[in-house]
């Protein structure tokens, strides 16, 4: 069925303001639900990464050391996890095709490694274990398969970056006296690999948390940063920016909150139309909870974003200023490929496609 406006439907529908109220919301609950697809992979691992490649490529990760793909849209998929790295969390992955792939691992000292694949998971290659004690890797960034960059937690005051400008053969340490003082009790979320955003090779945003929400940003490929405060809540070790994503080199959307509080709605968005230099408190319907995940829809004909969190999804047909439901689903992660097509991972294993927005308003959120 086709979803109209309220204003539209009360039009066409010679029926009491109450009853078409109901009749509207009703119609809308059931059809936002219906957007996300589950599938079946048959693993319990709590998934944190999810990167869409296609509407058949798809590859996700998580907990366990675990890593699959489908090349089919998610009929089957298939186990491409490391061997040996059992004991590793990969809350990040990074896909560029069927057969190619990097991995992020979190942890203190060598626990935070980076692989990859050229060969569909059959063999990895180990590109990166950190060496330093006190850092802590929490997601990375690709503007094509060989140009990335991570983040670590701050080490002696300031964030860590790493970067890579072959395909992940070599990884450099960007001089940290280039990166702007963190502030104390200040960190990055590895919550769904999504606090590192990238446009083209010179333009990345981090999004942080902790003491205070703020986004450091560069132009240069991080050889000078700024940094800007956000109205994304703060103050606690648990709250802050867990995800930010842009969708040209102005147009930028942040979610988080409180993990703790997964079902706290308070100042957890904000968008900004200059490159992530301001940043602005969102006034219409929000989130309706922690968001730990965020993404453009490639192609729409407005700008949509969704976003996910453990205690639902939502999603904005401008660019962020207002929110509706998607569902109660939780999810950690999300991720568009530039087709339109799409995939959210999260707990035990969860793991469902893209199927549409609900027709509201008007007009189609639908990919063209």
């Amino acid at each position: 069925m086709r979803i109209q406006s309220w204003f539209l439907l009360r039009r066409r529908l010679s029926i009491a303001p109450l009853r078409l109220c109901a009749f509207a919301l009703i119609t809308l609950c059931l059809a936002a639900e219906a957007q996300w697809q589950k599938q079946s992979i048959g693993i319990t691992s709590r998934f944190r990464g999810v990167s869409a490649v296609s509407a058949k490529v798809a590859w996700a990760s998580g907990s366990r050391g675990t890593c699959v793909r489908t090349i089919d849209g998610g009929v089957t998929w298939q186990t491409v996890s490391v061997p040996g790295a059992e004991a590793l969390d990969f809350r990040d992955v990074d896909a560029f095709d069927a057969n190619t792939a990097y991995l992020l691992s979190i942890g203190e000292g060598d626990r935070s490694r980076i692989y990859k694949t050229t060969d569909a998971g059959q063999h990895w290659t180990l590109q990166f274990t950190n060496r330093n004690p006190k850092a802590f890797f929490d997601a990375m960034a690709f503007s094509d398969v060989n140009h990335g960059v991570a983040v670590s937690d701050p080490v002696e005051g300031r964030f860590l970056i790493i970067k890579t400008s072959d395909g992940g053969a070599s990884w450099v340490e960007v001089h940290p006296q280039e990166m702007p003082p963190a502030l104390e009790g200040k960190r990055a979320f590895a919550a769904s690999g999504s606090c590192i955003a990238v446009q083209g090779r010179d333009r990345i945003w981090i999004g942080t948390g902790g003491k205070a929400a703020r986004v450091f940003s560069s132009n240069n490929g991080g050889l000078v940063w700024q940094v800007a405060s956000t109205p994304i809540l703060s103050g606690q070790p648990s709250t802050g920016i867990f995800s930010i994503a842009f969708r040209d080199a102005k147009h930028g959307v942040i979610v988080g909150g409180d993990y703790t509080k997964e079902g706290d709605s308070r100042d957890n968005v904000a968008t900004t139309t200059d490159g992530g230099r301001t940043w602005n408190t969102v006034k219409g319907p929000i989130p309706r909870g922690f968001r730990s995940g965020v993404a453009y829809l490639p192609g729409a004909k407005t700008p949509v974003v969704v976003a996910v969190g453990p205690s639902g999804s939502d999603y904005s047909l401008d660019g962020g200023a207002t929110w509706a439901s998607l569902g109660d689903d939780g999810y950690h992660a999300i991720s568009f490929a530039r087709d339109g097509s799409g995939w959210v991972v999260g707990e035990s294993g969860r793991v469902a496609k893209y199927s549409g927005l609900p027709e509201i308003r008007g007009r189609s959120a639908k990919e063209p």
